[in-house]
């Protein structure tokens, strides 16, 4: 019988571990120590820089490792400083404008630099911050440059409305079957925005290399050539007479004779190019007395008024009237709101008219023949009427006016009274004058061959016009 107390305790081994071979173990061993020893120091990496850059980091060249964000920021807000009084001035011939660092908050973005240095090493992919901090060498950001652009776009439109020079084109007038110009054509300027957005940016730079405290900087400006120049003068093909227009004004007042031939010659001479829209407002520009027009007698808002202007109605009609007869697409026309005698003078019905007022009301019609139409026109002052001639090439077409129609007429209401305090008593002056009211319409028919090529009815609703007399009583 064995004694209990004299056994020997025996080690139990789990029985796997006999199955592997010392070196195994020997070596999954040192693979944990160094997984321990890898993630430990990792830690105590992150741990030293944990308010600051990592080590491998730049930002324009300059190294801010074991740099805090504040004092990243603190580095490139000093580097701003020079640039709040840097002057910079652009310019083209006379033309000269000047700005300065302080007024386009010129500089580096101190604050964006520092957040983008710190972050370097620590975005969600723990991988990419592993290789971002222990094997990439160097990690160089650039600075962002920055500065306030609306104001420079502001002061460069500024500048163009100095420097810009609006092309002209040449106008023609048609004599012995050729095309001559009796107006040359003008070269434009224009500023070259693009480029001069570059070379703004480029002295921006150049301060901030240098420390320039002053750059002057050459606007560059493009000439533009006209597409319409004197030199092609015998070009466009204009071989003649294609349609006229007629009107009459006798009765006008001076003012309105002055502004009918000014308006008529601002029209002179034009080139409308093959599949162009003609607009007269455009041709004729700005009715005002600074560019010319006199006080005459318009409608505006339902009443005869004196106004600058008067009379451009009689060049708009008759205009209307020469490409009605040349068989021009009609794109936009308005009847005026009475009946104004003059456009019935010289045997015309009512409706053959077009009253225009810049920038709603216009007169358009379209170029769709093979050439140029050259418009010229004829103001004869002491007979007073006008002609509007236009040449080109006849494609052969034909253009008619038919079933003219005129009904619904009334009477004007009676003469209207008004009282003025500003007239002396027993004076009495008329202001708006009678007319009888009217519905007009005709027809407008482009044949050319067996084609039809336009078919419109016009229509005019003239409203009857009542007289107004002032009658003082100071």
């Amino acid at each position: 019988m064995h004694d209990s107390k004299n056994k020997t305790k025996k080690t139990i081994t789990p029985k796997f571990l006999h199955m592997l071979p010392r070196w195994f173990l020997i070596l999954a061993s040192i693979v944990i120590i160094l997984y321990a020893l890898t993630w430990g120091s990792i830690a105590m990496f992150d741990a030293y820089y944990q308010n600051k850059v990592y080590p491998n980091v730049y930002v324009g060249g300059i190294w801010f490792g074991d740099k805090t964000q504040k004092e990243v920021a603190t580095y490139w807000n000093q580097k701003n400083e020079p640039f709040a009084s840097a002057k910079f001035e652009l310019r083209f011939k006379s033309t000269i404008a000047t700005v300065s660092g302080s007024d386009i908050d010129l500089g580096y973005d101190a604050d964006l630099s520092a957040t983008q240095a710190y972050l370097i090493g620590r975005s969600d992919g723990i991988l990419s911050n592993l290789y971002t901090k222990f094997f990439q060498k160097k990690v160089d950001l650039q600075p962002y440059f920055r500065w306030k652009e609306s104001i420079i776009n502001d002061l460069l439109d500024s500048l163009s409305e100095q420097i810009d020079i609006p092309v002209e084109n040449a106008l023609f007038a048609f004599s012995n079957n050729k095309v001559t110009a009796f107006k040359p054509s003008k070269d434009g300027l224009a500023l070259n925005r693009p480029l001069a957005l570059q070379r703004i940016q480029q002295a921006f730079l150049t301060v901030a290399k240098t420390d320039q405290q002053y750059i002057a900087i050459n606007l560059p400006v493009d000439t533009v050539k006209p597409d319409v120049s004197t030199s092609n003068a015998n070009q466009f093909g204009i071989k003649e007479l294609i349609a006229s227009g007629y009107s009459e004004f006798a009765g006008s007042i001076p003012g309105r004779i002055h502004n009918v031939a000014l308006a008529a010659s601002r029209v002179n001479g034009i080139l409308i190019k093959p599949g162009e829209t003609f607009s007269f407002d455009d041709a004729v520009g700005d009715i005002t007395a600074a560019t010319g027009y006199q006080s005459a007698y318009i409608i505006k808002d339902g009443h005869t008024i004196l106004g600058d202007g008067g009379g451009v109605c009689q060049v708009s009609t008759t205009l209307f009237r020469a490409a009605l007869n040349a068989g021009l697409p009609i794109v936009e026309r308005h009847a005026h709101d009475y009946r104004v005698h003059y456009y019935e003078e010289g045997g015309f019905k009512a409706g053959l008219d077009a009253t225009v007022y810049s920038p709603s009301v216009d007169l358009k019609f379209k170029n769709d023949t093979p050439g140029y139409i050259l418009i010229q026109a004829k103001t004869d002052t002491t007979n007073l009427n006008l002609t509007f001639d236009l040449y080109g090439t006849s494609d052969g077409r034909n253009a008619q006016i038919t079933n003219q129609k005129l009904w619904g007429v009334t009477p004007p209401p009676p003469d209207l009274y008004q009282d003025d305090p500003t007239l002396p008593k027993g004076t009495i002056k008329q202001v708006d004058f009678s007319a009888w009211g009217a519905k007009a319409s005709f027809d407008y028919t482009v044949t050319r061959g067996n084609q039809t090529l336009e078919k419109t009815t016009f229509y005019s609703n003239f409203q009857p016009w009542q007289a107004v007399y002032l009658r003082g009583t100071l």
